[in-house]
């Protein structure tokens, strides 16, 4: 948006793609509105912004607006409350006579979009939790949408190939408890609105939906699964002491490979100049976890049938992903912080409502912390067009 446009909305007080804020204080507000732009329930197919530093008549206020706040607002994009992320953007800029942190959220391609597991809207000048009707209707709007392939239709399946234990324990997960109190919403219109189905009749499983709820993911996809295979030694022609194949749901694959580390992960006993004996794991649980989830997120369902793979030797443990760099993340800039794309975007909004991800694109800096703090060397990234190689070296 270019500057004229930008004046133009900051004096329009009848129009709902505004929202304005003296301050960057009440974060829940904020939120609300960037949840009910992203959703764009009017259908004005633009963007809504938020000026920071604007009183509600469209005056200035004084207030400075820092590299810090504009870092605030910038986190408020993936910090995990909305779901799935919005695209926006935060920028300093001089609109009305003076400093403001403009925040332009874009409509999102895939609607409904959660702020905290509810739903929110505009109506007028106000950000309200969406009706029934409302959640309907932007269900609908991703019907002529170019989807990703997460969200795109497994036409082999019926949503009698999703199991109801795991559509509750989503909908749990993803959905608000009062909203859930109160829920009017016909089991068909609770599948499309968290994306387990599509938006059209006949209801079809999406990808996400197989690989969040379904009976039998790997029957869908096939390459929805994590090889783990334990050396005696340190290379691949050593013996295998341990071999296991995880499938199931994403949950479950997360879960039980999480299980897995704990079983393998050796622990130490140190006495030499302290005090009393330490414990120390020849690998850290959560920097392994941390690469796992990142690989089961990010990896490619839909170019290959392999698996994420783990193979476990004695000085080591190689995580192979099969997905290479997507979007903005580049071999060059890999692992960068703040550099961030998502292959999955609503997948990634699944593992984040299962408690599998707090907030995104931190995992890397995460397990990075985790194998400092425990003496391990950082990893190792081998990044390919097609796959990435997490090595993750034992501790020192």
């Amino acid at each position: 948006m270019d500057l004229q446009e930008l004046e133009a909305l900051l004096s329009d007080l009848e129009s709902d793609r505004v929202e304005r804020k003296e301050s960057a204080a009440d974060g829940a507000a904020i939120r609300r509105a960037i949840c009910a732009f992203a959703n764009d329930l009017p259908d004005h197919r633009e963007p809504g912004v938020l000026f920071i530093g604007a009183r509600d008549d469209g005056s200035s206020c004084s207030l400075q607006i820092t590299d810090e706040l504009i870092r605030k607002l910038s986190q408020m994009r993936g910090d995990g409350n909305i779901t799935p992320f919005p695209t926006m953007t935060v920028q300093k800029m001089t609109v009305g006579g003076s400093e403001k942190a403009v925040v332009i959220v874009q409509p999102s391609d895939a609607p409904p979009v959660r702020y905290r597991g509810t739903v929110y809207v505009s109506v007028g000048s106000t950000r309200v939790p969406a009706s029934p009707q409302d959640e309907h209707i932007l269900t609908e709007k991703r019907r002529s949408r170019d989807l990703p392939y997460d969200l795109r239709p497994v036409r082999a399946a019926s949503p009698d190939d999703l199991s109801s234990r795991s559509v509750e324990e989503y909908l749990k997960s993803a959905v608000a408890a009062d909203v859930l109190d109160q829920n009017q919403r016909p089991p068909e219109q609770q599948l499309a609105s968290l994306r387990l189905v599509t938006a059209e009749p006949p209801l079809t499983p999406t990808v996400m939906g197989i690989l969040v709820a379904g009976k039998d993911p790997r029957g869908f996809v096939p390459g929805a699964y994590v090889q783990l295979v334990r050396f005696d030694g340190v290379t691949l022609a050593d013996p295998v002491k341990d071999q296991k194949e995880i499938d199931g749901t994403i949950a479950d694959q997360v879960r039980i490979a999480d299980e897995l580390f704990s079983v393998h992960i050796a622990v130490s006993s140190r006495f030499a100049g302290l005090p009393v004996e330490q414990q120390q794991p020849d690998y850290p649980l959560a920097a392994l976890q941390q690469f796992i989830r990142n690989a089961v997120m990010h990896r490619d369902y839909e170019g290959t049938n392999a698996p994420v793979r783990v193979y476990w030797f004695r000085d080591r443990v190689e995580i192979h992903n099969p997905g290479g760099p997507f979007g903005q993340v580049t071999k060059e800039n890999f692992g960068t912080p703040g550099i961030t794309d998502y292959r999955n975007p609503h997948l990634a909004e699944a593992m984040h409502n299962l408690g599998f991800v707090q907030r995104f694109g931190v995992g890397i800096q995460t397990a990075r912390k985790a194998l400092e703090k425990n003496g391990n060397p950082l990893p190792d990234f081998v990044v390919q067009p097609t796959n990435v190689l997490v090595v993750v070296r034992e501790a020192l």
